[in-house]
C-alpha cells in the first residue's frame, strides 16, 4: 500500500435555473396599457416573433412628431438652395433624426417605424414588443387591459439550450470550485456532465447554505427551470493519504481500529490506525507505514482467532 491522492464524491441537492446570461426581461420603456398578447407561458418563441402589443400616450406623441418631422424634412430636402438656407435644412434634418431616435428609445423596431409611413392616425400609440432571441416564455405576469409602468417585467424569455444548476452545500463544506475535478447533474436515472462556473459569496438567508453554480448543456431539452435535481461533485484530496479496503479494517480486543500488516511473508502484525474519509468501498487510514502489505481479506478471522488466544499470528 502506498499513499496517494484520492477522489471523493459529494452529493448536494440542487435546483435548475434559467441561464442569467442568455435570458432577458421583456418590458415597456414608458407607461403603457396592454392591448393584446401573442404568446403564452411555456411557449417556445423564435427571434423576431411578436410578443405583446401595447398602447402609450407618449408613444402616440412621439409617432406623430416623427411623421411631421419626416414630412417636413422630405419637403425641405427637395427645395433649392435659393429657397431655403443650409441652417434651415440642418435644423429640419436634426429634428427628423431626433424624432426617429425617440421612437428607438421607446422600444420600436426599425420595421415598426417604417410602417408608420402608411399607418392610419387612429392606430397611433400602439406598438409591439418582439422577441430579440429564440427561447421559452418562463414568466408572463400580466393581463390584457392592464396598465403597466415603464420597466415592468411583462415576460421573461430564456434560451434553455444551456441552463444553470445551483447546488446547495453546508457552509462548513470544504469544497471550492478550484478543488472540483468533475461535476454531474443527476435527474432520475440520467446523469449530465456539468461545468462549475462560480461560487456565490453570500449565504442563502433561508437555508443558511452556500451555493455553487454549474452550467449544463440542455440541447436535448430534458431539464427545465424550476426542476429539483441532485449534483455529484467529485473532488481530489489536497494531500496524499493511505487507502485500504473496508474489509481490511477490524477492531482489536480493546475496541481500537487496526489493520494486519504482513511481516517477512510469514506473520501478521496488528497496526493501530485512525480512520479518515470513506471513499467508495475504501477507507482513508492514518498511522499505517508506507509500502505496507495489508491483509485485505481474512482480517476478521485473524482478529477473532487472536481474541480466543487460539491463533499465533507470528506462526510460533
Amino acid at each position: 500500500m502506498k499513499k496517494t491522492r484520492y477522489q471523493q464524491n459529494h452529493y448536494a441537492p440542487a435546483e435548475v435555473k434559467a441561464n442569467g446570461y442568455t435570458s432577458y426581461i421583456v418590458s415597456p420603456r414608458t407607461d403603457s396599457v396592454v392591448v393584446s398578447r401573442y404568446v403564452t407561458l411555456g411557449e417556445k418563441v423564435s427571434k423576431g416573433q411578436k410578443l405583446v402589443t401595447l398602447f402609450s400616450q407618449e408613444v402616440a406623441s412621439a409617432q406623430a412628431e416623427y411623421r411631421l418631422a419626416r414630412s417636413e424634412w422630405q419637403r425641405i430636402a427637395q427645395l433649392s438652395g435659393d429657397t431655403v438656407s443650409e441652417s434651415e435644412k440642418l435644423a429640419e434634418k436634426t429634428r427628423f433624426h431626433a424624432a426617429y431616435g425617440q421612437l428607438i428609445a421607446l422600444g420600436l423596431s426599425e420595421s415598426a417605424i417604417q410602417k408608420l409611413h402608411g399607418l392610419a392616425s387612429n392606430t397611433l400609440g400602439e406598438y409591439t414588443l418582439i422577441a430579440h432571441q429564440a427561447g421559452v416564455v418562463l414568466e408572463d405576469d400580466f393581463s390584457q387591459g392592464q396598465r403597466v409602468e415603464a420597466g415592468y417585467a411583462l415576460m421573461r424569455l430564456a434560451d434553455e439550450s444551456t441552463l444553470w444548476v445551483e447546488a446547495k452545500l453546508p457552509v462548513h463544506a470544504d469544497i471550492e470550485p478550484r478543488t472540483i475535478d468533475r461535476a454531474l447533474v443527476v435527474f432520475g436515472k440520467e446523469k449530465y456532465a456539468a461545468e462549475v462556473i462560480q461560487q456565490t459569496h453570500t449565504i442563502d438567508k433561508k437555508t443558511r447554505m452556500k451555493v455553487i453554480r454549474l452550467s449544463v448543456d440542455n440541447k436535448q431539452d430534458v431539464l427545465h427551470s424550476g426542476m429539483f435535481v441532485g449534483v455529484n461533485l467529485i473532488t481530489r484530496s489536497k494531500d496524499h493519504a493511505m487507502l485500504v479496503p473496508e474489509s481490511a479494517i477490524v477492531r482489536d480486543q480493546t475496541q481500537n481500529w487496526v489493520v494486519f500488516v504482513e511481516q517477512n511473508n510469514t506473520s501478521f502484525t496488528a497496526i493501530p490506525v485512525r480512520l479518515g474519509a470513506q471513499v467508495g468501498d475504501q477507507q482513508v487510514v492514518y498511522g499505517l507505514p508506507n509500502n505496507s502489505k495489508v491483509a485485505v481479506k481474512g482480517a476478521f478471522f485473524i482478529a477473532s482467532e487472536l481474541a480466543k488466544n487460539s491463533f499465533d499470528p507470528h506462526n510460533h
